[in-house]
């Protein structure tokens, strides 16, 4: 059995950068970030991957292209009709939904492959605060390592690799350009 970590270490050049390395114990693979850099304060719609130290709630993946990932994080398959509300105001804001859903929401099940694996966060959980930033997840990259939305990304392979060190006890640390460790500097 492999040793379980007890944090995932995302750190850029700047403040700016959409691209990142994630360590894992030894591991380095690199990651892509938010098309905004990263940022303390975060925003819903700002592009940001929010600073901070947040865990892994529970993970998703489609069990029609792929195997479920061996790890101790909790996965569920992800089924048709799951969405992520995005819509500030809405009771249901930075939670999963079933679409259809009045509001604006994230489709889980997507066409592409970024959801294929993908890890609920705890940021802006408890307590969720309408605005500060929905669906910020663990997910795979774009070959490209382009920019997510907010998210931290990594490619199908380093995501299997890195989620076999993972429980519900791992966290996931989106270290500030300072290198000051985010929970010295959050309030």
């Amino acid at each position: 059995m492999r040793k379980i970590v007890t944090f995932l270490h995302v750190r850029a050049i700047n403040a700016c950068s959409t691209r990142g390395v994630l360590a894992c114990g030894g591991l380095l693979v690199p990651c892509a970030l938010g098309r905004s850099g990263r940022r303390f304060l975060k925003t819903e719609g700002d592009g940001a991957t929010p600073v901070g130290i947040w865990g892994l709630q529970q993970g998703f993946y489609r069990a029609d292209r792929l195997l479920r990932p061996g790890s101790q994080v909790p996965f569920l398959a992800l089924r048709s009709g799951w969405g992520w509300c995005e819509t500030v105001g809405d009771r249901n804001y930075n939670r999963k939904v079933t679409i259809p859903y009045a509001s604006a929401h994230e489709e889980l099940k997507r066409a592409d492959h970024l959801y294929d694996i993908v890890i609920e966060t705890s940021h802006n959980r408890k307590p969720r605060i309408q605005g500060r930033g929905s669906a910020i997840f663990l997910h795979l990259a774009r070959p490209d390592y382009g920019a997510t939305a907010g998210c931290i990304a990594l490619s199908l392979r380093d995501m299997r690799k890195v989620l076999a060190f993972c429980s519900p006890k791992t966290r996931l640390v989106i270290w500030p350009p300072s290198g000051v460790p985010p929970n010295a500097l959050q309030r």
